[in-house]
């Protein structure tokens, strides 16, 4: 479905699993985005973030407002994942098959490199990791040589995906030059996943996370940072929904 404009990808859990397997078994860059109302609204005014999203090989919802954005056209949602929770289930299955990964770190992120790194390599012991602090403002002078098969970015919306965007262009042209298959099979920005992981934030209980009040959890932990976030995400995007037909 469409919702303002961007591709929403309607899957049970069981479907999008079967998507990440295939993703991780086909030898070409599969770009996924986990679609929010945040990245809605921005897409209204960044035609290539827009551009990114609906040329995503998988956009999973990601926040209760796309739930009820789904009612407000006709639709039912099948399954909303949080970020963190996606990028758990992509790494789960890349540890079963001893996929290596390539971190592209915020350089002033809450959470380092090597920090993120030491508790990957606890929780996924046979996944080998690499990658490194990477100044995001510079990411289209800078594109690292990946040959990892796996690639998780926490730059933040638009930027990761725009991050990982070039790194798809990139990996193209390499097969019209060398025609040769490219390393990456599968990419994904992650946005704050990693301080969950790493425990700089704790995560919203159980019960607030399955009737859509993380959101509240998180201003409540950040208010400052996240007051204008929420204001587009409980506020402006369902006005937008309401009135759009």
């Amino acid at each position: 479905m469409q919702i303002l404009g961007v591709r929403i990808d309607n899957f049970s859990k069981k479907e999008i699993l079967e998507k990440i397997e295939f993703f991780l078994n086909e030898e070409n860059l599969h770009q996924i985005a986990t679609v929010n109302p945040e990245f809605i609204l921005r897409a209204q005014k960044d035609l290539e973030f827009k551009n990114i999203l609906n040329k995503s090989d998988l956009n999973v919802a990601d926040g209760v407002g796309i739930w009820y954005a789904f009612l407000r056209y006709g639709g039912r949602l099948k399954n909303r994942i949080a970020g963190v929770d996606l990028m758990d289930m992509i790494l789960k299955m890349a540890d079963e098959k001893n996929l290596s990964l390539f971190l592209a770190i915020h350089k002033n992120g809450l959470s380092s490199f090597d920090e993120i790194k030491k508790v990957l390599n606890e929780k996924y012991p046979n996944i080998e990791v690499f990658g490194g602090d990477i100044d995001s403002r510079r990411n289209k002078k800078i594109i690292p040589n990946v040959d990892q098969t796996l690639v998780l970015c926490n730059f933040g919306f638009p930027a990761q995906e725009k991050f990982i965007n070039l790194l798809k262009n990139k990996q193209n042209s390499s097969l019209q030059l060398n025609s040769c298959r490219g390393k990456i099979r599968l990419a994904i920005g992650v946005g704050g996943s990693f301080d969950f992981v790493t425990g700089k934030i704790s995560r919203a209980p159980h019960w607030m996370q399955k009737i859509g009040l993380e959101w509240l959890w998180r201003f409540a932990q950040e208010p400052k940072y996240r007051f204008k976030r929420i204001i587009n995400a409980v506020i402006v995007f369902p006005i937008r929904v309401l009135f759009n037909k």
